[in-house]
């Protein structure tokens, strides 16, 4: 048998319980992700009210949380490209969950300020380090959907968040300066358990080869290969790649990746300037408009998220035979067109036709996002990939801030549906831009190996 690369070997591995093990993990600490952003949104009220908080302080937690969210991907992007996937992201599951719980302890608003801030950093950071976690791992014909998958754990949290936070907000023997506390307390706790799991999954096999760590990735992969019933096989030492400060890291993004770069950052930006201001504008403007009661929201939530899950694990199921691109490009497409409905159903003032509509607007834009992380993570080099997927996931950030601000905003001075056809605007965008990248020649990455999408001797393009 000739000699092979990591990546080769790791390309060839049937599908085994260490690979099950690996995408649960990181997926479940994803949804821990999801329940920490989601659930805040249910303990606002009372955690206003018990400090006397003005809407704009209530607002202001949430934009300190995206601020946290846009340095933490920055940051943890670099630092898991120099100290490696596994490092950080049990360092990041800590963190987060701690300050997590803090903040069902905070004395003041300005204490709930600073702790979200924090625990928006180990979020924000969690975005870099599992995309290029499980596109590392998994076998190059199952890598989109695998990553796809690990994905729709984000709705399954905001699922869990909302009951959990129905029944403590709810609950007759809990006050409710208690309620919003033990809310953020139990949602830490239970990111917790995740370490178990967290703890069972090796370092990054390619990342230890760029390091030029081979013995390491040499015996992780030998493991994988005997838990797939395959015999070891020879391999070859690869190229070592020596860690960049973070300038150096975003000018050779800039200088060698431009355009996936771009493209990265305007589907993140699209994507995120959509989901946060849609759920920003329905929350601020559309449910009091259609008249849903407090006690109805948290299960307009719940139902809107089962579509989101819905909708995402329909689209994995055909990621990897449709094409990344061609996938990411029809639910861009499909998203814009689920807006377009939700704005109809708004005009209607029907509470009924709103949430039929926000089920299906929000399967469309969790279908499209979900497709677009995994495919422009993988096209970021082994050593640039945190880096690559941490300013991608920054510069969304900046879209889901003006958002969540600008989008209520102009619903109240301009209407409802000058918000939504802004919303349709960004998703069609964020089509455009892989519309785009396709016809430029930008790679098509299903079924390719990581190597294949980024040679080390391949020089800067405008597509690649």
């Amino acid at each position: 048998m000739a000699a092979a690369s990591i990546g080769d070997r790791l390309d060839r591995l049937a599908w085994s319980r260490r690979h099950t093990t690996i995408l649960i993990a990181l997926g479940a600490g994803w949804m821990f992700d999801s329940f920490e952003v989601q659930v805040f949104s249910s303990a606002v009220g009372p955690l206003g009210d018990e400090f006397r908080a003005s809407v704009f302080a209530r607002d202001a937690v949430l934009a300190v949380w995206l601020v946290g969210i846009l340095l933490g991907a920055l940051v943890g992007g670099r630092l898991t490209d120099r100290f490696g996937r596994r490092r950080l992201f049990l360092v990041t599951l800590l963190w987060y969950a701690g300050f997590t719980m803090l903040t069902g302890l905070a004395p003041s608003l300005g204490w709930v300020y600073a702790l979200r801030f924090l625990a928006a950093l180990g979020v924000g950071a969690e975005y870099a380090i599992v995309n290029a976690a499980i596109a590392e791992f998994m076998p190059a014909r199952v890598r989109g959907r695998a990553n796809a998958v690990v994905m729709n754990f984000w709705p399954a949290g905001a699922i869990l968040a909302a009951l959990m936070a129905y029944l403590l907000l709810n609950s007759a023997a809990l006050s409710a300066g208690l309620s919003w506390r033990l809310t953020f307390v139990v949602g830490g706790l239970l990111a917790l358990v995740v370490l178990f799991f967290r703890r069972r999954i090796p370092e990054s096999p390619r990342w230890l080869a760029v390091r030029g760590r081979h013995a390491e990735a040499d015996a992780i992969v030998c493991a994988l290969e005997a838990a797939s019933g395959q015999p070891a096989s020879p391999g070859h030492a690869s190229a070592e790649v020596a860690p960049l400060a973070t300038g150096a890291a975003l000018r050779e993004l800039v200088r060698r990746h431009p355009g996936r770069l771009a493209l990265g950052a305007s589907l993140d930006l699209a994507e995120a300037f959509g989901y946060y201001g849609l759920f920003a504008l329905l929350s601020v403007v559309v449910l009091p408009q259609v008249q849903f009661s407090q006690a109805e929201i948290p299960f307009f939530y719940i139902l809107g998220n089962l579509g989101a899950l819905a909708g995402g694990l329909l689209m994995s199921s055909f990621f990897d035979r449709l094409g990344h691109r061609r996938t990411v490009l029809g639910c861009y497409t499909a998203a814009a067109a689920g807006v377009g409905f939700l704005a109809a159903a708004t005009a209607t003032g029907s509470a009924a036709w709103v949430t039929v509509a926000f089920v299906v607007a929000n399967a469309c834009a969790t279908a499209a996002w979900t497709s677009a992380y995994p495919t422009f993570t993988e096209l970021f080099p082994t050593h640039l990939r945190g880096a690559g997927v941490g300013a991608s996931v920054a510069i969304g950030r900046v879209g889901a801030i003006v958002g969540t601000l600008l989008l209520p905003a102009l619903a109240t001075t301009a209407g409802a549906t000058t918000s939504y056809l802004l919303v349709v605007g960004f998703w069609l965008a964020g089509a455009g831009a892989m519309a785009v990248y396709a016809r430029r020649g930008g790679p098509e990455a299903a079924g390719r190996s990581l190597e294949a999408l980024s040679p080390r001797s391949d020089l800067a393009t405008t597509a690649a």
